[in-house]
């Protein structure tokens, strides 16, 4: 059997400052992140779509001062797995999600659109 990775890799701008959440043993980060793909179109010009992606980070709360670059515009690579959620609403119904769940952010090196190294 043939193994599956659940991982991802994305790199972003934080659309903005991230919600520190505290517990006993741990805190949770939740913040956005900018993120756009390049295609070529008919004409051979790059269109690029954008889109905000929904993180979150976990730290003991020893190690939650790893949060503090987590701020509006800061360019940032965020790596970490997918994980889904289910529950009930209000309404009774099931409703489920989603989380990327990032395990290692590091500030990222600015490249230029267009320019790959």
């Amino acid at each position: 059997m043939k193994k599956i990775e659940n991982s991802f890799c994305v790199s972003g701008f934080i659309g903005q400052d991230a919600t520190i959440r505290e517990f006993q043993n741990a805190s949770v980060a939740r913040f956005s992140l900018a993120v756009s793909h390049g295609e070529k179109d008919k004409e051979g010009k790059v269109q690029y779509t954008s889109a905000f992606v929904n993180l979150e980070a976990w730290r003991k709360n020893e190690a939650k001062s790893s949060f503090d670059i987590l701020k509006k515009g800061t360019l940032i690579t965020c790596q970490g797995y997918l994980k889904p959620e289910t529950w009930t609403g209000e309404d009774g119904k099931e409703r489920n999600r989603i989380n990327w769940v990032v395990t290692k952010f590091y500030p990222a090196e600015e490249i230029e659109q267009g320019k790959k190294g």
